[in-house]
């Protein structure tokens, strides 16, 4: 299974491509971009343009961007006008959202890559039929606008109304997207579970996020953390059953005062392994 990094692990830092060539020796093949503003300016052309230059002279594979949360800076403390929500029902401010993701889709045109992921809602949004018909139509538009640059649009499953594994698999049944799913591990660990997440979500599976948590909160911990209470273990062999098509992709938080942060995501990635 391909070893694949979110810079999640580093969000809070401009990404250049001093952070690219540590992941390249720290023998991870390929990244996914965590669409952040204070991480990666969409809007940016110059740092678009250098991150550009160096993927070109380079064999590390950009395997997918995680579509931006925010439009601000500051994880969205500016202000709820900063929420990027594709399940908004006011159409107006629906527009303005997709349009926005749309801004940092234009990446793949520089970066070449296989998938954005993509939230329904947001955390702990409760569910709601009209928001739902939003999230559809929102959807409709980006795939296409998403396909003409190559790149497929996968669901993630995360903590609210609309984006349990049953959910989104009855979502895609009525709405006939052909869509895939990235399964996230400590998200279904928070909800129904990572074993019933995986047998719903299976056949649709192209990529996952992988980190740990208590059972109740998202913390993007590594996995095999001492806090963690995900099953590793049945998590790996449950992974492995899908092939070699899915990735290991770790989307984890850096820990507060850690350094060496790539090197220690290039040791969880062994630990998984031998899982």
């Amino acid at each position: 299974m391909k070893r694949v990094l979110s810079t999640h692990l580093f969000a809070d830092h401009r990404l250049t491509t001093v952070w690219l060539d540590k992941i390249w020796q720290a023998k991870i093949p390929a990244v996914e971009i965590f669409c952040a503003r204070q991480h990666i300016d969409w809007r940016d052309r110059a740092q678009l343009r250098d991150l550009a230059a160096w993927f070109r002279d380079s064999e590390l594979e950009l395997h997918s961007l995680h579509s931006p949360m925010f439009t601000d800076d500051v994880w969205g403390r500016s202000g709820p006008h900063a929420v990027i929500n594709i399940a908004e029902p006011v159409k107006s401010k629906r527009v303005q959202m997709v349009d926005e993701i749309k801004r940092s889709l234009e990446i793949a045109e520089m970066i070449p890559c296989r998938y954005l992921i993509q939230h329904i809602g947001v955390a702990d949004e409760e569910y709601d039929e009209r928001k739902v018909d939003a999230a559809f139509t929102a959807l409709e538009e980006l795939n296409i606008y998403a396909h003409q640059r190559g790149v497929a649009v996968l669901l993630e499953n995360i903590p609210n109304g609309f984006s349990n594994a049953e959910r989104l698999a009855m979502f895609l049944e009525t709405t006939h997207l052909d869509l895939g799913f990235c399964l996230d591990v400590g998200h279904a660990h928070i909800m129904e579970g990572v074993e019933h997440a995986f047998s719903v979500m299976k056949s649709r599976i192209r990529s996952v996020h992988l980190h740990d948590n208590d059972g109740r909160h998202d913390q993007h911990l590594f996995p095999l953390s001492p806090e963690g209470t995900v099953d590793w273990k049945k998590t790996m062999e449950l992974l492995r059953s899908t092939g070699n098509g899915v990735p290991l992709l770790l989307e984890v938080k850096e820990p507060p005062g850690m350094s060496n942060t790539v090197e220690v995501a290039a040791k969880a990635f062994e630990k998984l392994e031998n899982c």
